[in-house]
This record gives C-alpha cells, sequence and structure tokens, in this order.
C-alpha cells in the first residue's frame, strides 16, 4: 500500500492545539516501562506543561523562543505526530551548548540565528522529542523530519537542534543524517529499595556516615522539611518557592527564566505531578526546590534558599529527592544538569543525547568531526565517574 498521506502545519500557540491529540502523541498510553529514560509519561512534554510556558510568558514574546510547534496531521485532519519546537534568537535555556559553533560560524560569515531548537524550554531532562501516536500511520516520523527540514528552510534558520532526546528518537534522526552528540548527567537509579536506610546499605562505609553526618547538620538550628504535592499546593508555598527562584536565579545568571505566573499555571494544571520539598525555620519557609513526577523518575528541577545553612541544598535537592522516589517505587531521580557532587551522594553518571543539522554543509561536516571527538572523552568521563561511584563494591 502506498504511504498515507499527511499534512504538515506549524502552530505558534499551543493553546490553538487540541490538548487530548497532543497528549495522544505526547504521552502515549501503554508505554513499556522498561523503554528507559523519558520512556513512559513525562510532565515537561505534556499539553499543560508546554502551554503553562507559552501562557505565562516565560517563552515567546521577547524571550527568544518563538513557538513553532510542527504537527502531522493524517488524511482525516487527526494530530498523528507533533514536535515541541521553537525558533531561537540565542542559545541560553538549552543545557546543550553551542556558542562555540555560533561564533566559528559567524566569523566565517555565516548567520547562525535563527535556529530550530526541538526540545522543552529551560529543561534538561531526556524524554521524547519526536512524538508519534502509538496508531501513526507508518511514515508519520518521517514526515515530522521532513517537516523540521521544512521550517527550517521556510524561516532560513542555520540548524536544528533536537537535545535531551531519548533512544527511540536518537535512532531515527541519526537514520535521518542528524549528528549525535553525548553529554552527562548524575541520576540516582533505585532498584527497588525498601526505604532509604537500605539504599545507604549499599554504600562503602565513609560515603554512609558522610550521608548521614550531612542530613543531621542541615536539619540542626530548628530546620524541617515539608513535603508539598496535589491539593495541598497553596498560593503561600508558591509565593515563598518563588522567592527563593528569583533570588538563586538572579545570582546565577542574572534573568530568572520562569515567570510568576508560569508557577500558578503549572499548579494548577498539574499539581499531583508537582512536587515541593519546602524547608522551614522559626515559622516560616526559607528554601526549597520544585521536582515534577512522572510515571517512573522524579525530576528535579529548580532550587533556591534565603538562608544559608550547611548541606540543606543536598538535602532538599537530593536526599528528599532520593526519600520520596523510594516511597513512590519511582525508578530514578533525575536531579538536572551538571553536578560532579552527586556523585557522592548515591547519584551514577549517565549519558545524555542531542542531535543536530544544519543547512550549510561545510558547517555539518565540521560539527560532526568535533563530536565524532567528543563523544570519545565524554564516554571515558562517564567511565571514570562510575569508578569512583559510591557503592559498595561487588
Amino acid at each position: 500500500m502506498p504511504p498515507a498521506p499527511f499534512q504538515v502545519r506549524i502552530a505558534r500557540d499551543i493553546a490553538k492545539i487540541d490538548a487530548a491529540q497532543w497528549d495522544a502523541c505526547a504521552n502515549p498510553p501503554g508505554l513499556d516501562e522498561q523503554a528507559g529514560a523519558g520512556g513512559r509519561f513525562n510532565p515537561f512534554i505534556s499539553h499543560a506543561f508546554l502551554r503553562a510556558l507559552e501562557q505565562s510568558g516565560s517563552v515567546g514574546g521577547r524571550s527568544g523562543w518563538a513557538p513553532m510547534h510542527v504537527l502531522v496531521e493524517d488524511e482525516k485532519g487527526r494530530l498523528v505526530a507533533a514536535a515541541p519546537a521553537y525558533a531561537k534568537s540565542h542559545s541560553q535555556g538549552e543545557y546543550v551548548f553551542d556558542h562555540g559553533w555560533a561564533q566559528a560560524y559567524a566569523q566565517a560569515g555565516g548567520r547562525y540565528y535563527p535556529k530550530i531548537q526541538v526540545a522543552v524550554p529551560f529543561t534538561p531532562a531526556t524524554g521524547r522529542r519526536l512524538l508519534v501516536a502509538r496508531d501513526a500511520p507508518a511514515g508519520a516520523r518521517a514526515a515530522l523530519i521532513a517537516g523540521l527540514r521544512g521550517l527550517c528552510q521556510a524561516i532560513n534558520a542555520s540548524s536544528i537542534h533536537v537535545t535531551f532526546a531519548n533512544a527511540e528518537d536518537c535512532a531515527a534522526l541519526e537514520e535521518a543524517g542528524f549528528s549525535l552528540r553525548t553529554g552527562e548527567q548524575f541520576h540516582f537509579a533505585n532498584p527497588g529499595y525498601r526505604d532509604f536506610e537500605e539504599f545507604l546499605a549499599a554504600l562503602s562505609s565513609r560515603k554512609r556516615k558522610n550521608i548521614r553526618r550531612e542530613r543531621k547538620d542541615a536539619l540542626s538550628e530548628g530546620v524541617s522539611v515539608e513535603w508539598v504535592t496535589g491539593a495541598a499546593l497553596k498560593r503561600e508555598h508558591w509565593d515563598a518557592f518563588f522567592a527563593f527562584y528569583m533570588d538563586t536565579g538572579s545570582r546565577k545568571w542574572g534573568q530568572p527564566y520562569l515567570t510568576r505566573d508560569f508557577f500558578d499555571r503549572v499548579g494548577a494544571s498539574m499539581a499531583d505531578r508537582i512536587l515541593l520539598v519546602m524547608a522551614k525555620r522559626a515559622g516560616r519557609y526559607i528554601a526549597g526546590a520544585i521536582n515534577f513526577i512522572g510515571d517512573d523518575a522524579l525530576y528535579g528541577r529548580n532550587w533556591g534558599a534565603i538562608e544559608e545553612h550547611p548541606f540543606l541544598h543536598f538535602e532538599v535537592c537530593y536526599y528528599q529527592a532520593i526519600d520520596f522516589a523510594i516511597q513512590r517505587g519511582l525508578r530514578r531521580v533525575e536531579a538536572g544538569a551538571q553536578g560532579e557532587h552527586k556523585l557522592a551522594r548515591g547519584y551514577r553518571p549517565a549519558p545524555t543525547y542531542s542531535l543536530h543539522d544544519f543547512a550549510d554543509q561545510r558547517l555539518g561536516e565540521a560539527v560532526a568531526e568535533y563530536l565524532t571527538r567528543e563523544r570519545v572523552a565524554v564516554e571515558e568521563t562517564i567511565a571514570l565517574y562510575e569508578e569512583h561511584a559510591p557503592f559498595r563494591k561487588g
């Protein structure tokens, strides 16, 4: 039979896309829980999360993230594949750094921006990027990739960047001619621990003692910790957390990406998928971390504090996340980008992947050559980290 006919179009406002149809592509029911990182329900590619980003002004407008979602519809007009895509005028908020490529291309007389970013803005969490419905006709994924390249050509973009892609998307994009890039993060893997103490028992004696000491010191001076999720999330929690977020963001990168309205919107639409870990002292909140809950993983995102306490960051962001994941039976905790210090706290190195495609063949060949060397270095680094993992040998 000939391939099914498809219509490819661009949506500049996700609110105009039917939420049920988008979610049927983004998080189709029945995915195998063994599918790996981002395999089952991933909150970040849900319609609700992406809509909150857009309607809160966190993306769009002058943010440098212009939504241009690529949609593939079948002959009946049903959405069968989609990609969360943005035209970018800079390289901020991506966590896969290509500033050197942009500079080199500009020095050679090229124009690097705009570029197409297929990603969840400000979110370094692996997941599906080519969102294809389980019952999509044959060829839907290929039509989606062709649609991305068509968009790149239509807006005269230099390149397409698909960041934090899962294994299935990596394979499809590499086959289509995209270049693979490897990075690393640190994830906690839960093989089925009964509780936090059983996790500690798996560590070497020295690391186990260090973690117990850090947890004790973090909660000294009258500090307590609360888990807030679902209907318990109130405006007072968001007000406190946003103050933490703004303080940390302004000190680290100048202008925080997410608006106050984003947290209200995502809290209203995804409360059961959110965990706030909040630290309190003397009757007021002093620190907090926001996490999103998938079917398989807890995703740690943002943290902040208005008081300095030894090891409080580790307690709120890492140890509490491990404890929650064990209690919920989640398979892993993804604690965000970077952070060698996570290794000593029970997190192990894990590879991440992105795919890159360039309109200028010369730039594409130069980047591909660089990525070949970089992959070897990253693999060696991951192996070295694994040698220093804090778990008992054997």
